[in-house]
């Protein structure tokens, strides 16, 4: 399974490597005074945009255009009897096509070490879990992925902070649609993102 970026193959593995590389600046920018949402907002931003760079001097410019595409995720969490049940839709909304993406998911609380995880997710670290959408077109239908984990220690609540940690090398403008914070206190009830 892997993921491209513009052109080439990157594995999910190396998603989760980019997003272990962002809790560390994030986590490096919380030390220097920013507040941990801050600075996880910010490296969030930093892993999706790509970076537009000037070619080398001698050097062709790049013919291709940068890629747009709108993602969206949405769904619900639910707490219930030491379980956490996460249901998430993910869809383009365009206008390119997008051949992989994925999706980071970061916990208030850790996960227990033994977890059963769908085809395609990994764990990211404690409290992290990455799934791959797989691809995306524009105006296409939407991917469904289905999550149920245990948290370690059975909290009260959890917090599930979602977001796009990789969109297969397109610019994603709109982020209101595709990175969520949700409170799930230990009710069963779903709460919608």
């Amino acid at each position: 399974m892997g993921l491209t970026r513009r052109g080439l193959l990157m594995p999910l593995s190396a998603a989760a490597a980019m997003a272990a590389t962002t809790v560390l600046v994030a986590g490096g920018a919380a030390a220097s005074g920013t507040t941990a949402a801050d600075a996880g907002a910010a490296a969030v931003l930093a892993d999706v945009e790509p970076v537009d760079v000037a070619p080398a001097p001698g050097a062709a410019p790049a013919s291709a255009p940068a890629l747009r595409a709108d993602l969206s995720h949405h769904g619900y969490v639910s707490l219930w009897g030491g379980r956490i049940a996460i249901r998430i839709r993910s869809e383009n909304r365009g206008p390119s096509d997008v051949t992989a993406s994925t999706v980071r998911l970061r916990f208030s609380a850790p996960l227990a070490a033994s977890q059963e995880l769908p085809y395609g997710c990994l764990r990211g670290g404690k409290a992290t879990v990455l799934c791959e959408t797989g691809g995306l077109r524009s105006a296409g239908g939407a991917r469904q992925t289905a999550l149920d984990l245990t948290p370690a220690g059975g909290p009260d609540e959890v917090v599930v902070r979602l977001d796009t940690v990789w969109s297969g090398g397109a610019r994603d403008t709109d982020r209101t649609n595709d990175v969520h914070e949700v409170l799930a206190p230990a009710t069963g009830d779903a709460y919608a993102f």
